[in-house]
């Protein structure tokens, strides 16, 4: 079994070398701070490498929404055939609140002639 050995750039590895030295204890040895400072790069080598593996994942999820609404399927034209299209709901929507605001008012001059 041949381990990979990962690459550190030199900007991570005098990065992690300050954040050592800055939570350096009083006592703490130079063999100590370098472990330290190794353990540092390997999370922030980590890090970086789950940042591109989302950000892959987003292009990827990205490309194929790209793909789909570029070339429409026809089972899915026929499906929108027998929906209403979304502009509808969305012009009912906008109505909730008006009537919900005209049923409060009417409620607010019942109430007020009520006393």
């Amino acid at each position: 079994m041949s381990k990979k050995k990962s690459t550190v750039s030199a900007e991570t590895q005098t990065e992690a070398m300050k954040i050592a030295k800055a939570t350096q204890k009083p006592g703490q040895t130079k063999e100590q701070t370098k472990l330290v400072a190794q353990g540092i790069e390997k999370g922030i080598a980590q890090y970086k490498k789950q940042q591109k593996e989302k950000s892959r994942q987003a292009d990827k999820a990205k490309k194929k929404a790209q793909k789909e609404k570029a070339i429409p399927h026809s089972s899915m034209s026929v499906a929108q055939d027998t929906h209403t299209p979304p502009e509808d709901n969305a012009a009912q929507g906008n109505k909730l609140p008006w009537i919900l605001l005209t049923l409060s008012w009417i409620g607010f001059i019942g109430f007020m002639f009520l006393r």
